[in-house]
């Protein structure tokens, strides 16, 4: 079986292509960085002897999504899952970001899994086919970091929520709610909330990607902390936050 992983350079990315390889899958891995690609792509082929294919892409550009992987045959053929692990961010990104700066977030963080997602569900509609996607707890509400981002991630869960009431039965489709992981984005920071363990949540993708429709938080624990945020008044939130100023 073959799976595209995009977002595979680094990070949750990098860890499901390790876990797939393992598995014996085929991939095809997708992202900005060539040499790391390069270097993943050694590491998997010694330590498994799987097939990898290898696609140095910018995911906010159109023509390099429509040119690198719709229209390419060895990518499309014998695929059986698509997972996108991938955010792309501005170290600033706040409610002043010209126009260009908000297109590439939303681009990257939303329209480009859309625009995917949805070519995938006509292109595979007669074979059983995976679908695996990421939200952040930052789109859980408002705020003034991370702007565009948070509402991008927000954007993408309503869209797999939407797959949900989809009426093929050979989609089997995930989206899991990110919280803090330990990953190299996570070094250095004081982080007061346990992270999730990438190598866990990577195995635990996996173990589901034969079901029918999946939709969680993960660290877990994430799923309690959304549900106290959705019953409490956006007023009161607003109050908490200023007093604890």
């Amino acid at each position: 079986m073959k799976y595209l992983i995009i977002g595979a350079s680094s990070g949750l990315g990098r860890e499901l292509a390790y876990t797939f390889a393992r598995e014996k899958h085929n991939l095809v891995l997708a992202a900005r960085d060539d040499r790391d690609l390069q270097a993943i792509k050694s590491d998997l082929n010694l330590k498994f002897g799987v097939e990898i294919r290898t696609i140095s892409i910018d995911f906010s550009d159109i023509e390099e999504i429509n040119k690198n992987i719709l229209s390419e045959n060895e990518v499309i053929d014998n695929l059986n899952g698509v997972l996108f692990p991938i955010g792309f961010m501005f170290e600033k990104d706040n409610l002043q970001l010209d126009i260009a700066q908000i297109n590439k977030i939303i681009f990257a963080n939303f329209i480009s899994i859309n625009y995917l997602t949805s070519k995938f569900l006509e292109v595979f509609k007669d074979k059983e086919f995976s679908i695996v996607s990421f939200g952040s707890v930052s789109g859980l509400l408002g705020r003034n970091l991370n702007v565009n981002y948070a509402a991008s991630k927000r954007a993408l869960e309503s869209f797999f929520e939407s797959l949900a009431f989809e009426k093929k039965k050979n989609f089997f489709i995930q989206f899991y709610t990110l919280g803090y992981l330990d990953t190299n984005l996570s070094f250095g920071k004081k982080i007061k909330l346990p992270k999730g363990n990438i190598k866990k949540i990577s195995e635990v993708v996996y173990k589901n990607k034969n079901k029918k429709f999946i939709k969680t938080f993960y660290p877990y624990y994430w799923g309690f902390i959304a549900l106290i945020i959705k019953l409490l008044p956006f007023k009161l939130i607003l109050f908490l936050q200023n007093f604890l100023k």
